[in-house]
């Protein structure tokens, strides 16, 4: 990495330009660390900011459109001959051609921030006949998003862009990859549009059947179950990163953004924030939501049953998970630490428990189409500001807090699970199936 960026020191924009055409016809080349330093040269004012772009997109762009007219001439000849050995027959590519015509486009813009699928999406849209109008507008789009994310990023990071820039890739890969998934998702339920909808139906009809239910529950039930597993999934993964001692540079980034975004003028409103995450604030709640059970409960005695059990028990898991964290930190803590090392966050937990048994038991009982949406919406904006006046005032880390969130998520969602089901075994008793 330092001989780049020795050379970019020396030439400035005509190697900003050369390396990045080179990277995208296949070259192996470390353009995001390149865009980086330009972007800490940018910040030392030795660069332009608005020209390392302009630069740094023109190189990107022809490298794209050399790879494009490479894969046009060449590609399509070379399958024809050889395609058949390894399954990608003239068949098969007609058919990934009419596919790659259609959804291409949306892969060119996110193909950047994935180092290895960039570098072939330009060969492999030639190769597929994508009209290079299409192509040109997508991709020369997606090279100016993706220089100009790295290169501002450098710029406003500035001495720390390298010790935050591993982290940053690997966030951003990850973004790209899960954009990639829903990309996936959004074409399979295109293609397979009708029979997702005949199995969707023959689950819900199922499902009705058995426990003679409306479809708002079942969806209410499928919706928390794919939550509660999702969240279960990022709490292992939060665990892994913990125990390996991995949240130190998310840690900075998020503390040195934030930094970034809000100065001291923000103080009496976060202030305002940092309230609504207070003991009051979470009391007042409580008070709410046993009287909105006393006034639209459909059996009361099993929802207070279960809101007293899931209060009382957050309380609970949140300690005895805690102290097991306590023992298991990967790095040793003195007595007086102990006591401030709170992975998970234990005002976040109960914040998200509380904020979300609440949405639930309104958005439960009230058939408002509104609801639906408004108050799920409006509860998880309060849970951010609350999070992020916490970070503001330094209350605690970001990974803790996120951390919070999560258990919280995962000890909520199993319980309205368990609530739900308690519910319904009910109905079963009293409305049997004849």
């Amino acid at each position: 990495m330092g001989n780049i960026t020795a050379y970019i020191d020396q030439y400035g924009y005509m190697v900003l330009f050369i390396a990045l055409l080179l990277e995208l016809i296949a070259f192996p080349l470390p353009g995001e660390v390149l865009m980086s330093y330009t972007g800490f040269l940018v910040f030392q004012g030795h660069l332009s900011w608005l020209l390392s772009i302009l630069i740094a997109g023109i190189g990107a762009c022809i490298g794209m459109t050399l790879s494009y007219w490479v894969g046009y001439k060449l590609g399509e000849p070379f399958f024809e001959k050889y395609g058949s050995r390894f399954h990608m027959g003239a068949e098969r590519l007609e058919k990934l051609s009419l596919w790659f015509s259609r959804y291409g486009n949306k892969l060119l813009l996110i193909a950047y921030f994935i180092p290895g699928i960039r570098h072939i999406t330009g060969y492999f849209s030639g190769t597929t006949r994508m009209s290079f109008r299409k192509y040109a507008i997508f991709a020369y789009s997606g090279a100016f998003l993706w220089v100009g994310v790295f290169i501002t990023l450098g710029k406003v990071l500035g001495p720390q862009w390298e010790t935050f820039h591993s982290s940053i890739k690997k966030y951003l890969i990850i973004g790209g990859i899960a954009a990639a998934v829903i990309l996936l998702m959004i074409y399979s339920c295109k293609k397979y549009k009708e029979e997702l909808k005949a199995a969707t139906i023959r689950l819900l009809n199922l499902t009705l059947t058995i426990f003679h239910t409306r479809r708002r529950v079942g969806f209410l039930l499928a919706a928390t179950s794919i939550l509660t597993l999702g969240l279960v999934i990022l709490m292992i993964s939060m665990i892994q990163d913990f125990l390996g001692n991995e949240f130190t540079n998310f840690n900075k980034i998020v503390v040195l953004l934030l930094s970034l975004v809000f100065n001291t003028e923000w103080t009496e409103t976060m202030q305002t924030f940092l309230l609504l995450g207070s003991r009051q604030v979470q009391f007042v709640l409580l008070g709410f939501t046993f009287l909105w059970i006393l006034w639209k409960g459909e059996n009361k005695f099993i929802e207070m049953a279960s809101f007293a059990f899931i209060i009382l028990g957050g309380e609970l898991f949140e300690e005895s998970i805690r102290r097991v964290f306590q023992r298991l930190a990967p790095v040793p803590a003195s007595f007086t630490d102990q006591i401030f090392l709170s992975f998970p966050s234990e005002q976040s937990l109960l914040n998200f428990v509380i904020y979300g048994f609440t949405v639930f038991i309104i958005v439960r009982f009230v058939k408002n189409a509104w609801a639906h949406t408004i108050v799920p919406m409006a509860g998880f904006v309060v849970l951010i500001l609350i999070a992020v006046s916490r970070l503001f005032f330094n209350i605690e880390l970001p990974s803790d807090i996120a951390a919070g969130y999560v258990f919280g998520g995962v000890w909520l969602g199993v319980n309205i699970l368990l609530l739900e089901i308690s519910r319904l075994l009910r109905r079963l008793d009293i409305q049997p199936i004849h």
